[in-house]
Order: structure tokens, then C-alpha cells, then sequence
């Protein structure tokens, strides 16, 4: 016959995980993707506007982002100018107004 202690010995571990998974569940955080929609509207953008600036430039685009100078939004555009004689590409980082 089971006494009071073994029936705590095996009821405890069981309340115990019960109550972390609980408790973890309740722990994760709510995400709302409206904000991650409208982060991607903007790096488009900027990455259309890279090209066109790429294309000007005679060169590759390597990276378009999205930034706030004195309050405006602008895109700063890194564009690789090829070298003269085989030397490695120029980087040229262009600041653009976003509008």
C-alpha cells in the first residue's frame, strides 16, 4: 500500500512541469504583421530607387536601406563603380530623398 509521501513523490514532478509549460505559454509574444508589412513597402522602394541610382552610375547595387536625415526619409544607396586598369570596384554610398 502506497503511502502519502509516494503519492507526493510522483505528483509533484507532474505539477511542476505542468505549471512551467503554462506558464511558458503564456510567456510568448504577440507579433503583429502589419509592421513587417510595412517595412518591406519601404525597402523596395528604396532598393527600385538603388537601381535607377546604380544604372546613372554605371555600376552594381549593393545595398538599398531606409533612414531619417533631419526628419525626411531617404534611402542611402551603396553603388559599385568598376575600377580602372582591373583595379577593385569603387564604393559609393548615395543619399536619395525617399519621396
Amino acid at each position: 500500500m502506497k503511502t502519502l509521501r509516494s503519492h507526493f513523490r510522483t505528483a509533484i514532478p507532474v505539477l511542476c512541469a505542468a505549471a512551467l509549460l503554462a506558464s511558458q505559454a503564456m510567456a510568448l509574444p504577440a507579433v503583429e504583421p502589419a509592421q513587417v508589412d510595412q517595412i518591406v513597402l519601404a525597402d523596395s522602394d528604396c532598393y527600385a530607387i538603388g537601381q535607377q541610382v546604380a544604372e546613372e552610375n554605371g555600376g552594381t547595387l549593393a545595398k538599398a536601406s531606409q533612414s531619417t536625415r533631419g526628419g525626411q526619409p531617404v534611402c542611402v544607396i551603396v553603388v559599385l563603380v568598376p575600377g580602372k586598369d582591373g583595379q577593385r570596384p569603387r564604393r559609393s554610398e548615395i543619399v536619395v530623398p525617399q519621396n
